[in-house]
This record gives structure tokens, sequence and C-alpha cells, in this order.
């Protein structure tokens, strides 16, 4: 169900895609610097333990 935005629905929805874009670009950059730190940490602890 899609409330009546009126005049300004064009700026409304657009602001909603700019905002989601976002967050999935953030979420997106944490997924991958978690696996490249994971990635190093277990390269770190390789070398101390071998």
């Amino acid at each position: 169900m899609m409330p009546e935005l009126g005049k300004y629905a064009t700026e409304v929805l657009s602001s909603y895609v700019v905002s989601l874009v976002l967050i999935g670009v953030l979420v997106a950059m944490s997924v991958v610097r978690a696996r490249r730190v994971k990635r190093e940490l277990a390269d770190v602890e390789g070398r101390r333990n071998g």
C-alpha cells in the first residue's frame, strides 16, 4: 500500500532509493573489510604457530 505523496513523490521516492543504495554500499564495504581482516588474521596466526 503506497501513501499518496502528491507533488513530492519524486523527491521522496528518490531519497528512499538513495538511502537504500548507501546502506547497501556500507553493508558491502563492511563485509569485504571483515573478510579481508579475517584472512589477514589467519595469515598472522599461521605465521605465529608455524
